[in-house]
Parts: C-alpha cells; structure tokens; sequence
C-alpha cells in the first residue's frame, strides 16, 4: 500500500512538470513511468518495494546544477532495499522493519547523492538477503511479494538482489545498487540477463548496511553494460571510518571506466573453472560459444582440470555466516528508530514466530541457528574464518591463477532461471560464486546469451582488488558477443500455459 501511494504521488508530480522536463526530470519521469506500468498488478515484476516521494524535486534540483554535473548526474538509482537511504524505510523485506525510516544516508547512499545521481528508491529482495532460511524463495519478501524474471515470468528473478536486477533488466533504471554475501549479485545479474559486480571486500563501505557477514558482505553495482557499471563502481568505491575493512580502499580503488577497451582480451589467458560446467547442457553450449569469442577477442583459453574446492569450505562458511550474523543484527537493530520494536535477533525470531505472513512460505531455521552462535571471540569461529580465507584466497584462487599463468579465472556464472515453485522452493544448480565470496575477491558476471530461452552469464573471477582487470575483460568480451537480450515478458516457455 505505502509504495502504491508513494509512487501515485511521485508519478503526479512527474506529470505535473513534463512540459518544461529537464534531463534529469526526464530520466526520472521515464523510470517512474515504466515502474508504473510494469511493476504492479497481477502479473508485475514486483521490483519496487518503496520509492522516495521527493526523486522528482532531486531530478529538478539536479538540472539547475547542470554546470556541476559529473558522468552520472541527473540518473536515477534504486538501491536493494537492505541499504539505508534517509527517509525511505529500510526493511530487508520485513513486516518487523516497516518503520525503519532512518534519518541519515548510508556511505553508499551518501556517495552516490553526492555524485549527483537521483535517490529513486528501494528494489525488492530476497526478504533478509535469503539467510532467514534454507529453503527461502528467492525474491520474496512479506512486504512486497514475489519479484519476477522479466524474461520469462514464471521463472525465477534469483536472488537476493532480485529488485536490483529485475528493474535494471526491465529499463527502469540503468543503475541499481545490490549486496551480495555468496551469489546475491551474481545470480540475479546473470539470471536476468545484465551485468553484476562484487567488488573485493572493502572496496565499498557496509555502514548503513543490514549485515549478514562481517567477512564476505559488499555491496556492488547492477547495471545494463559494463561501462556503467564501472561508472557507478567510481562513485561507490572508497574508504570510510567507519568500515574499517575500507582502510585500503581509496589507495586502490582506479578510474574503472578509464580503462575500459575492445582491445584488453588480447594476448591474455583465461583459465576455465571445468568443474563449474555442467549447470545444464544449453549452458555448456552458450558458454562454448562464448569461449569462441573470447578466442577472437584474442584470449587464450586453459582448461583448469582436476580442481575441487576443499570440502571443509561449506562448514567453515556456515559457522562463520552464523557467528558473524547474529552480532552484525545486534549491533545494527540496535542503532535503528527507537519505535522499531524487534531490536534483536531474538525479537527478530519472536515476531515471526507470531506473524503468519512471514512464515507462510518458510521458516527460520537459519536465524534459529545463529541465535545459538558463540560469540565473536570463540576459538572455533575464527580458526573457521582464517582457514576458510586461507582455502579460498591463497591455496584457492590465487593458487590457480599462479600455477596456470592466468590473469583471471571463467566460468558460466549459473544455471538459467528454474520455474517458480512455492512449495518446493529454489533449485540452484550451482553457481561460481563460492571461492571468490569466501576469499573476499571481486567476480564480474556479464551476460553470454540465452540457454533454453533464459538468460545465462559468464564469470570472471581474480585476485583482490583486480576490479580494473576484470572489468576491462568483461567490456572487451561484451563488445565482442553482443549477446545481451532485452526481455520478452513472456508468461511462460510452456506452450500449455
């Protein structure tokens, strides 16, 4: 109901300025024209959890400043409703949060209102980043309902960034901010169909952020193409006091568009991540072909035989999401309005417990599981934490890079979107999103075409800080491929339905 009136609003005010529309009132009527049209009703994308009454008088504001403007001045953003922005409820897809308006921007939010860009508002999620529950449904929350894949809409939009990527996949927005622990940027980007960064931990502040862990959480933009995307990596990348995991940011962080040139394929080696084949045949197909390019691009291709991820990896992340969340959920409840009452993971816990709409679709055996954690200091969580880094990063990724002679490491990202199923819930067929998100190293998924009629994307995955590099490959590879697909909306690939 909120977003239904917000958006009346916004879309009056919208109206009411078009004769004398300005660029910026002009990019910020069109997204919210097409959220208009698309998002709501019985069959809409869902996308939109919130938006900000006020984007029409920021895009105003922004054209009379047109002397200061910067690449993104004047562009309209949404941000994954996990993210604070002033004024506009910040609730991780909760009923418990849907009075948490803070008052104040988070770094990122910050970073981008200073880079002239337009605070659009809020996009859908997978309600708590998927972490409630193993068996959550990928783009749902109690507050909006079910997010859907514009291409196909009985498919799956992934998540937990679903919002994110849906409303860049649909034209909203050319930009969109989404968060990612393991997959949540990757999956949704790749599923949809456009392109997904998860920069290096510490690349981007987490103030302001609903966390999940300490160790692998970053923010990282969704966009249409990879030169936006590296546009909007300018504006978010940096260091913040508060973070102290951004210590390192600003002396790394690069001018990422600078860098950008059909060119960077040439002479360098990719190595194939081999056991990351096999999501399904039409991806193996699709990711063939894209190899092809990337061998006329002037890549060379080494196939990675033989590598399996230490299976001591799956445990050492779970216990670590556990110790890390329930501290991180504390600490960030506890800062919130002080008219929130669920101000604790346990609170959390009992307000679902007495909440149907929240538990109708599953439960929350994850946030069961974390109140029970041992605290940050315990023995056996940070020998988990070091050993997992240690497996993914320097004996996992990094290892592979050196004794194949590779600039970075390939891989189809996932596999196409599974039908939609309530009951039974998601069926992931696995993903690449595993070592770098442990390691804490930055994974570009781009996208490689269609497979089975769904979009597929393809990874590219190196050491820390080697956004730049990656970066420079995915826009090489883009411009060679062409292989972004505008959604079709249709209702069904099934010809019965």
């Amino acid at each position: 109901m909120r977003t239904a009136l917000v958006l009346a609003a916004v879309l009056a005010a919208a109206a009411a300025h078009g004769a004398a529309a300005q660029p910026s009132e002009m990019a910020t009527a069109a997204a919210l024209e097409k959220i208009g049209r698309l998002d709501s009703g019985p069959t809409g994308l869902n996308a939109v959890i919130a938006l900000d009454p006020t984007a029409m008088e920021q895009a105003r504001n922004l054209d009379y400043m047109r002397r200061d403007r910067g690449p993104l001045h004047g562009q309209p953003v949404l941000l994954k409703d996990n993210i604070d922005q002033a004024n506009v409820p910040t609730t991780a897809g909760s009923l418990a949060l849907i009075y948490n308006v803070p008052e104040a921007d988070s770094e990122v939010a910050h970073r981008l209102r200073a880079g002239g860009m337009v605070m659009l508002g809020k996009a859908n999620l997978s309600e708590w980043a998927n972490y409630r529950s193993p068996h959550s449904i990928s783009g749902w929350s109690a507050v909006r309902g079910l997010t859907r894949n514009p291409h196909v809409l009985d498919r799956s939009a992934c998540g937990s960034s679903a919002g994110s990527a849906v409303a860049v996949a649909a034209g909203y927005v050319r930009f969109a901010v989404g968060t990612e622990t393991d997959g949540s940027i990757a999956c949704p980007a790749a599923m949809n169909g456009v392109v997904g960064l998860k920069p290096t931990v510490g690349l981007v502040s987490r103030t302001g952020i609903i966390p999940i862990s300490e160790a692998q959480d970053t923010a990282g933009p969704i966009t249409r193409t990879v030169a936006d995307a590296a546009a909007l990596l300018m504006l978010m990348a940096g260091s913040d006091e508060a973070d102290p995991a951004t210590r390192e940011a600003d002396a790394r962080k690069a001018n990422y568009a600078e860098g950008l040139s059909p060119d960077a394929l040439k002479g360098v080696r990719l190595g194939v991540l081999t056991h990351l084949t096999g999501y399904s045949p039409t991806t193996d197909k699709t990711f063939a072909r894209a190899l092809e390019t990337l061998k006329g691009a002037g890549a060379e291709i080494v196939a990675i035989e033989g590598f399996q991820p230490d299976p001591q990896l799956n445990d050492d992340e779970g216990l670590v999401l556990r110790t890390e969340f329930k501290a991180g959920i504390d600490a960030y409840l506890a800062t919130v309005w002080a008219g929130v009452g669920t101000r604790s993971l346990d609170a959390l816990i009992a307000f679902n417990a007495r909440t149907p709409a929240e538990t109708v679709l599953f439960g929350q055996e994850r946030f069961e599981l974390a109140a029970q954690a041992a605290p940050l200091t315990d023995p056996a969580y940070l020998a988990a934490r070091a050993r997992a880094k240690r497996l993914a990063g320097p004996e996992g990724i990094d290892k592979l890079l050196a004794d194949h002679r590779v600039q970075a490491l390939i891989a189809p990202t996932t596999s196409p979107a599974w039908r939609i199923d309530l009951v039974a819930g998601d069926r992931f067929e696995g993903s690449a999103s595993g070592l770098p998100a442990v390691a804490g190293y930055p994974h570009l998924t781009v996208p490689m075409g269609l497979a089975d009629g769904l979009p597929v994307g393809i990874s590219f995955i190196g050491p820390a800080w080697s956004e730049a590099r990656l970066l420079g490959f995915g826009y090489a590879y883009e411009q060679a491929s062409h292989t972004r697909v505008e959604p079709a909306f249709k209702a069904s690939l099934d010809p019965a339905r």
